[in-house]
């Protein structure tokens, strides 16, 4: 006989984990034998580089290694945080106090809000988003305010419809550009104008900018570092995860804000004990990689997204082609709703998207692919989607 197990009110009010039920939905799939086109997650199928593998390879033979890790991340690895902002954005940034390391960003943004956020305090969050920025919300004893991302505006929040007695209330302002799930990017004015507002209303912004090197065509996207305040008033948010095929590595860091990167790094030093050094080793070299190898990745990429688009769209699906970021944000047919379409797709075709919805009321009508197979794949897809609309 057991204790009877009684979850947490934070749990038990908390809803399902998007790609929790995700995989359940393609290890059901899987079971029944289905030929399975994944496009579900944003998980990269392209290998670590070789020579950031290698790396790994003698860090992780060296005893100094094998003893718990600095909370902040080792000086040479935030020194060479630094040093990757400084050549790609012309950012300068002191290593010792703006620069943080993270076990991934979606740890430190897991946990910025309960350095800041008090019961009651608003935290804005977008929507369609990331659900961690809501989540870590409710962890924290913090309300989520969705700000809508919707076409019209493309995809950025409309800060004139916020009531200014929310913003008295916000303590952070989640921000993601490029965007995921809508594939959006912003320019410095859309910067500049929530800069504005964070001085007006005391917000710590908390821009999450892991796609910020998935982009097509040489559009570069800026980061939120490089406008004038933002310094002043948040931090950015960064991973190794997607630019280097490297999301199973875990690490990522912050940067921006002192007193921001310090709060974050006082909740950090209580939950965790920092990254393996080997990883971070092998991450100084990962930063260091040659853009040309980075031009690589993003060319497999946008042969993807081509493919997939010229597909899509010769449906006559309406499909918002991106500029950055390896998703697809496409709207579903006439007759389905977003979780619907992506059964129906399953169901008879063997292609996983993601519900747009499962991202935010506002996501609803939209499903989202990730350019995350190889374009051989994604033909296939295209020929079986054909089929069944």
């Amino acid at each position: 006989m057991s204790i009877r197990i009684e979850l947490a009110d934070r749990i038990k009010n908390l809803p399902p984990y998007l790609f929790a039920r995700i995989d359940s939905m393609k290890t059901e799939a899987k079971n029944r034998g289905v030929d399975l086109i994944d496009m579900s997650i944003g998980d990269p199928d392209m290998p670590t580089p070789q020579h950031i593998v290698e790396a790994m390879k003698v860090a992780v033979e060296k005893p100094e290694h094998h003893k718990y890790p600095s909370y902040d991340g080792m000086p040479s690895y935030r020194e060479a945080v630094s040093g990757w902002y400084t050549r790609r954005f012309n950012i300068s940034l002191d290593p010792e106090q703006e620069v943080l390391s993270l076990i991934g960003s979606k740890e430190g943004i897991g946990h910025i809000p309960l350095a800041f956020v008090n019961p009651g305090d608003i935290v804005l969050c977008p929507s369609p988003g990331y659900p961690v920025y809501s989540i870590a919300t409710l962890f924290a004893g913090g309300e989520p305010y969705f700000m809508p991302l919707i076409e019209e505006n493309g995809f950025l929040p409309d800060f004139s419809s916020i009531p200014e007695e929310v913003f008295k209330r916000t303590k952070l302002m989640f921000l993601n550009y490029p965007n995921n799930p809508t594939s959006a990017t912003a320019d410095k004015e859309f910067f500049s104008d929530a800069i504005a507002l964070a001085y007006k209303y005391n917000i710590i912004i908390c821009h999450d900018a892991a796609y910020s090197e998935i982009y097509y065509d040489n559009r570069m996207p800026v980061s939120f570092m490089e406008i004038e305040g933002a310094k002043e008033v948040g931090i950015e948010f960064h991973s190794l995860s997607k630019t280097y095929n490297m999301t199973g590595w875990r690490i990522g860091f912050a940067v921006g804000n002192s007193g921001v990167i310090a709060g974050l790094g006082k909740i950090k030093t209580n939950l965790d004990s920092g990254v393996f050094q080997a990883i971070q080793e092998a991450s100084i070299v990962a930063l260091d990689t040659d853009d040309n190898l980075l031009s690589s990745i993003r060319a497999t990429y946008q042969a993807r997204r081509d493919v997939l688009f010229g597909g899509l769209t010769d449906m006559g699906l309406d499909v918002i082609r991106p500029d950055a970021t390896f998703y697809l944000w496409t709207r579903v047919p006439q007759g389905f709703t977003s979780e619907n379409f992506v059964v129906h797709l399953l169901d008879r075709t063997g292609v996983l998207g993601t519900p747009g919805n499962g991202f935010g009321e506002p996501g609803a009508g939209y499903i989202r692919f990730a350019l995350t197979v190889p374009v051989e794949r994604i033909e296939e897809a295209v020929e079986r989607i054909k089929k069944v609309i």
